[in-house]
């Protein structure tokens, strides 16, 4: 008899954590190993952000807060969703969690009974269906095509709804492929969840000051306001303000769900790191010009990988609107070998032999539930990203 729960047993490890723990064993025995696994930027928190910590600490402000967030940190992003989204909550209306990935799954945790529904759109962030299945309900998936752009219609939402329907989990832009929905495109969905009042729809916003080119971030509830009294709006600080370590997560929506998500969080982790929130609200009131020169890097960054993952045999990659992912498609490169003799029967056995091969460490498509695809994490130097596609490339023409 297993001393493990039943639970656990439905769910598996993180394989973006694992595929960037597997490069830095390589490299820590000496592998000349690049790494495009990790979804973190590469750029520094900034000094004013830092700052604010430091400030923090100096100020004595290192004691336990509020469990889900101290009203200042409340009040600013009250602040940035009227601001950046057009979207009015109270400081009773928000939550504040060690991440975003903690407040969804309270969130989850808070909502779901054995056997509900949560429609999620593959591809998808790995962690989405297992904190689902951790929390006792069941992941319905709406799998997209490349050739549509990585995004659902309104027909596939209407045909993936039940009874049983919970939630509806949204992430534009996207985690792994960096699809954006536009207002038009978001409007046919939020049409179709008006026709049902039982599913809730909980939106990862976490990439929305990544948006590139002519792209317009918006969200759920700013598109449809009719759908804001069953809506969870979740964003943080960990992308746009690289402050992926300072583990701060944020979450707007009615108060009775938040009144939940608080109690979940009172009996589990209580409250977020105090010097991490304080920070936060700098990030969060303070200067927000150097996102946009971010920006510009990483465009220039996603530009070269797309055009040059597009110059390898058998590899189709489309241009993303956000994030700083690309998900391009293998499917030229599969039933051929390598120059070690493995044959590329699906995309986990192409990522790995990439790794072991060339030294380039991917993550493969079937983690986030679409195949054949491998996704690459552009958040590092242009030089290093060079240097990682030019062994891309010639792993591909290597291909027989």
């Amino acid at each position: 008899m297993s001393f493990l729960s039943a639970t656990l047993k439905r769910v598996k490890p993180s394989p973006t954590i694992a595929v960037t723990t597997k490069a830095q064993e390589l490299q820590a025995a000496g592998r000349d190993v690049i790494s495009l696994g990790a979804g973190e930027p590469d750029f520094d928190t900034p000094d004013n952000i830092k700052a604010a910590g430091i400030a923090a600490i100096n100020n004595g402000r290192t004691k336990y807060t509020a469990v889900d967030g101290i009203p200042e940190l409340k009040k600013a992003i009250c602040a940035k969703y009227d601001r950046d989204n057009s979207l009015i909550y109270t400081p009773d209306q928000v939550t504040v969690g060690t991440g975003g990935k903690q407040v969804l799954y309270n969130a989850f945790m808070a909502t779901l009974n054995s056997g509900d529904e949560v429609i999620i759109p593959a591809p998808y962030w790995v962690s989405y269906p297992d904190m689902v299945l951790m929390s006792g309900g069941e992941p319905v998936f709406i799998n997209t095509t490349l050739e549509a752009g990585f995004k659902i219609t309104g027909d596939q939402l209407e045909a993936a709804i039940t009874p049983k329907t919970k939630w509806f989990l949204f992430n534009s832009p996207s985690n792994p492929t960096g699809a954006g929905y536009s207002w038009s495109e978001l409007k046919s969905l939020t049409d179709v969840l008006l026709r049902h009042s039982h599913v809730w729809v909980l939106t990862d916003d976490i990439y929305e000051h990544l948006s590139y080119d002519n792209f317009k971030f918006c969200t759920p509830a700013q598109v449809e306001p009719r759908l804001h009294d069953r809506t969870l709006t979740m964003n943080g600080v960990s992308k746009a303000y690289s402050m992926t370590g300072w583990r701060i997560g944020y979450a707007a929506g009615p108060i009775n769900l938040i009144e939940g998500i608080r109690k979940v969080q009172s009996q589990s982790t209580s409250n977020p790191c105090s010097i991490s929130q304080w920070a936060a609200v700098e990030a969060l009131n303070g200067p927000q010009d150097f996102i946009i020169q971010n920006n510009e890097m990483f465009v220039r960054r996603r530009d070269l990988v797309v055009s040059m993952l597009n110059e390898a045999a058998g590899i189709v990659c489309p241009m993303p609107e956000g994030a700083f992912y690309v998900y391009p498609s293998i499917t030229g490169c599969i039933g051929k070998t390598t120059t070690a003799g493995t044959m590329i029967i699906n995309d986990e056995v192409f990522a790995t032999a990439l790794l072991e091969e060339v030294g380039v460490a991917v993550v493969f498509g079937a983690a986030f539930g679409l195949s054949p695809n491998f996704r690459v994490s552009y958040a590092t130097s242009d030089d290093t990203l060079k240097e990682a596609c030019t062994r891309i490339q010639n792993f591909c023409a290597s291909l027989s």
